[in-house]
């Protein structure tokens, strides 16, 4: 597998490959789940006998229904009227100021109407006449109402109170006031109008005055009358809105019986059938494009994931693809047990091993894709397995499948060995088993007691099919990928691994030396945010080489003898740079991680071995230094450089005569400033803040491991002997 990708890299650029993947991924995607999106129609028509019972799919508001019970409701609201009792005040208010006007202009024109002058100058006085009077009259009213009042009643009324004695008008005025006082005591709304002017009429019709002044007190009497209550609009309407608001929505209930069978399929029946389109006539291919965008979301959230993820291309498109395999088989396998719905098997997507590609994930990748993971393949389930209930989506099932694929990311991302996958499937069990009766228990459906135990066979046979899936195809994937996960490190780290044991048999200080730095190595890492667990098993293979010729290096020389003392500088150099490139060579031959043997060839970079590169120079002048200099390459990834630290900071601490805490600050300080101004560091991507981290964390364990011990004083001295 590892090849044939290589070989499609060399091919495509990343960004092709990357397009050319996904786009593949959403096809297979949109063909694996059309087959469960397309909706179920009948071949229904009006007047015509129902050959099944048809249930609705969905629930769905019949707008039609809920608008003419809207509209009824409307309909019944009785209009609101507001009564204004000072509304008759204000008609007596104004019939009072017509009869004082009138008697007004009756003494205005008996005392002070003035005539034409004569030749003398004297100012002759004579009452006004009754065309004067009137014209005073309708002056005075205008000035003092407005002119519709004066226009609303005609000029012979004005004219036969004119013409009356004010004995007269004194009485047609109490008599008018009294009887608009008893009219107008009831509520009049505007309809009321007419037949309160009739009634008001009758009543002073039985007075006693004459004839014309009666005539006139009717006229004004009539005038008089309106309407008290009026017509409230603003009222009404909200009464209006609250009665529609209060009309529940008519609904068309999901799983609700539309039509049944043998029932003639009536114009009502018909309308809901079409409603929620089960008529073939309405079907359409909406759900075509739905499906597209559900694909296309899913495709986006994982490019998004991927074009943000901080690791080499080569390695992000081999996580693409893995990822994409895990989920095409995981869909696949959801197709295959769908299947036994056909069967009428149950709740069978309760069976399902969905917690399989959530593990899958989690040991080979991270927890958080393992995460996303779990969520869509909660959905994608949920559209797979919704066959047994109406609707696009059977949500019990996608909170069974979320449930049950976080719980073994949860559980299954600190855990280091594959018995803890089992232990892991265990737990998913218990908790699938915790869903399943949550959801049974909440829900309103009947059950037998043997259906309580098909649920505890479908929990725990889920859980523990995912445990024993991930444990049989992980080898496959870890193989075919070359993916180092968590569990093959801690493998890789036990010591009776073939490797291991020959370092320490053939080179016992450069075993020690290799935990040592190991040690320092992880908790570097694990301090920046790198890979500490891949720090450590890397560590413990670096020197690897060192088994060839073991005695050329000096943690392996007992008997204080030292070969290179016998040999020229170039012979020493060789065999110094040999045993990275031999580490490469032989973790290579023993098909190791690709990681163990970037670590064991470019540990050292291409730093330079200084001891024989100035012993050479003391016997020749025309020695070169990059002769004398490591082939690298540089270290490529933060836990390669943080290796490269440890190694040289362990076996410097280890040479120096009673370190103190001061000399291993500074000899620590020293390296790390000496490899960075040698460019050790370019080519990957630490920082110098991160590099300071890392002095201060091999600081603080060195001083754990080379600690000055206490010298205890002589007791016989102590006690004066």
């Amino acid at each position: 597998m590892e090849k044939l990708l290589k070989k499609i890299k060399k091919i495509m650029n990343f960004k092709v490959f990357t397009s050319m993947l996904f786009l593949f991924l959403g096809l297979i995607l949109y063909g694996l789940l059309i087959s469960d999106v397309q909706p179920e129609t009948y071949n229904v028509r009006l007047f015509e006998v129902a050959k099944e019972t048809i249930h609705s799919p969905t629930t769905k508001e019949d707008v039609e229904k809920t608008e003419q019970l809207k509209q009824q409701a409307a309909e019944e609201v009785e209009p609101v009227y507001e009564y204004s009792p000072e509304v008759k005040e204000n008609r007596k208010e104004l019939i009072k100021l017509i009869f004082e006007m009138i008697i007004e202009v009756q003494q205005e024109s008996e005392n002070n109407s003035p005539t034409a002058q004569g030749q003398s100058g004297n100012i002759e006085s004579k009452p006004l006449s009754t065309k004067q009077q009137l014209s005073l009259f309708k002056t005075k009213l205008i000035n003092n109402t407005n002119e519709s009042v004066a226009n609303s009643i005609s000029e012979e009324v004005f004219e036969a109170l004119l013409l009356a004695d004010e004995t007269v008008i004194n009485r047609a005025e109490q008599f008018v006031l009294d009887e608009i006082e008893f009219v107008m005591k009831e509520k009049i709304r505007e309809d009321d109008v007419p037949q309160s002017k009739n009634k008001i009429e009758s009543k002073i019709e039985l007075k006693d005055l004459p004839k014309s002044v009666k005539e006139s007190s009717i006229a004004l009497g009539r005038f008089a009358i309106v309407a008290n209550e009026t017509y409230n609009e603003v009222e009404t309407n909200e009464k209006i809105e609250e009665a529609m608001e209060e009309v529940k929505p008519e609904r068309i209930l999901e799983g609700s019986v539309i039509v049944e069978a043998g029932d003639i399929v009536n114009p009502e029946q018909y309308r809901k059938l079409k409603l929620v389109n089960l008529l073939n006539e309405d079907s359409s291919n909406r759900y075509l494009v739905g499906l597209a965008l559900f694909v296309i979301m899913i495709v986006f959230i994982l490019f998004v994931y991927f074009y943000r993820w901080p690791i080499p291309e080569e390695k992000k498109q081999n996580y693409m693809i893995l990822l994409s395999l895990i989920f095409v088989f995981t869909l696949l396998l959801m197709k295959i047990f769908a299947l036994l719905q056909e069967l009428d098997i149950m709740m069978v997507g309760f069976l399902f091993p969905v917690a399989m590609a959530s593990m899958l994930v989690t040991l080979l990748l991270n927890e958080r894709l393992s995460i996303i993971m779990s969520i869509l393949l909660a959905v994608c389930g949920s559209i797979i397995f919704h066959e047994s209930v109406t609707g696009s989506f059977n949500v019990e099932i996608a909170i069974y499948f979320l449930f049950s694929g976080l719980m073994g990311t949860i559980i299954l991302s600190k855990q280091n060995q594959r018995i803890s996958i089992l232990q892991t499937g265990f737990v998913v069990s218990i908790v699938n088993l915790m869903i399943i009766f949550f959801i049974v228990l909440l829900g309103s459906n009947p059950y037998e007691d043997m259906d309580y135990i098909y649920f505890v066979v479908y929990a725990f046979g889920s859980g523990i099919t995912s445990a024993v899936l991930t444990i049989g195809i992980l080898p496959f994937f870890e193989a075919g990928f070359g993916i180092l996960s968590t569990m093959r490190l801690v493998e890789l780290s036990n010591p009776n691994h073939p490797l291991l044991k020959r370092i320490l048999t053939e080179a016992p200080g450069t075993y020690h030396h290799s935990v040592m730095v190991a040690n320092l190595s992880e908790v570097a890492c694990e301090a920046i945010g790198a890979n500490g667990l891949l720090a450590r098993v890397g560590s413990y293979y670096h020197d690897i080489g060192k088994t060839k010729r073991s005695h050329f290096f000096i943690e392996n020389q007992m008997n204080n003898v030292n070969p290179h003392d016998r040999i020229p500088p170039e012979r020493s150099r060789d065999i110094i740079i040999a045993h990275a490139v031999d580490g490469g060579e032989m973790l290579r031959k023993h098909k190791m991680p690709k990681e163990f043997i970037d670590i064991a060839e470019q540990h050292h970079g291409t730093s330079l071995i200084k001891f024989f590169y100035h012993k050479a120079k003391e016997t020749r002048t025309d020695v070169k230094e990059e002769e004398y200099r490591y082939p690298g390459p540089k270290p490529q990834t933060k836990e390669i450089a943080v290796i490269s630290i440890a190694d040289s900071v362990e076996a410097a601490v280890r040479s120096m005569d009673r370190p103190t805490k001061e000399k291993i600050e500074k000899l620590v300080s020293s390296i790390i400033q000496d490899r960075l101004l040698d460019g050790q560091f370019n080519e990957c991507n630490i920082t110098l803040r991160e590099l300071e981290v890392v002095k201060e964390t091999l600081c603080e364990a060195l001083n754990g491991i080379f600690h000055s011990r206490i010298e205890y004083p002589d007791e016989k001295k102590e006690d004066g002997v």
